[in-house]
């Protein structure tokens, strides 16, 4: 299977409401649209995680960040332009999302990705994609595409092809979380 022809199949997969299984710009993760409900109870009863823990996206640039973000934060604009590695961001309020993408404090946590494969795919979707990882809810996060659990591929509406083959040890990003007055605090190095 090719390149273009994981977009397609992980395009369809995500609009139809269901999940994916792909490689991001750090560790592999699970995917579903965010604005469907549907699809984002699916990935909680998939990793057998509580509804209240929040949930990571993937956005393609700062423009798509806007949308889903109430009010993003001035610094956010000098942090994107000068992060050269993945950084998740969690801004103080989310919006245009189903129930349980939000944390209980209505934040969401929102990462620009960069890498070849995630940025077309979120490009094509036009918004962006839920991205947790591929485990169990505390169970330790898959390094590569080797170390996923094979009862959980085995529940995935479609699995990615592409870098399955990739044996590089990843690790998940940084987080930081962006208060409403501006402040910063650190919350994953």
């Amino acid at each position: 299977m090719t390149f273009e022809e994981d977009i397609k199949e992980s395009l369809n997969t995500l609009r139809k409401g269901g999940i994916i299984l792909y490689p991001t710009d750090t560790i592999w993760g699970f995917g579903c649209d965010p604005t469907n409900e549907s699809a984002v109870s699916g990935i909680f009863k998939l990793k057998s995680r509580e509804e209240n823990k929040s949930l990571i996206l993937l956005a393609d640039g700062i423009s798509m960040i806007e949308r889903y973000v109430k009010d993003v934060p001035e610094i956010v604009y000098e942090l994107v332009e000068v992060s050269d590695t993945p950084l998740t961001i969690i801004y103080p309020g989310g919006k245009n999302l189903a129930p349980g993408v939000c944390s209980h404090d209505g934040s969401i946590g929102i990462r620009i990705c960069k890498d070849e494969f995630c940025s077309e795919l979120i490009g094509r979707f036009r918004k962006p994609i839920v991205s947790t990882s591929a485990n169990l809810s505390g169970r330790s996060s898959p390094g590569n595409f080797s170390e996923i659990e094979e009862n959980l591929i085995g529940k995935i509406d479609y699995v990615v092809k592409y870098r399955q083959d990739d044996r590089c040890k990843n690790s998940a990003s940084p987080v930081i979380k962006i208060n409403k007055d501006g402040s910063i605090k650190i919350i994953r190095k």
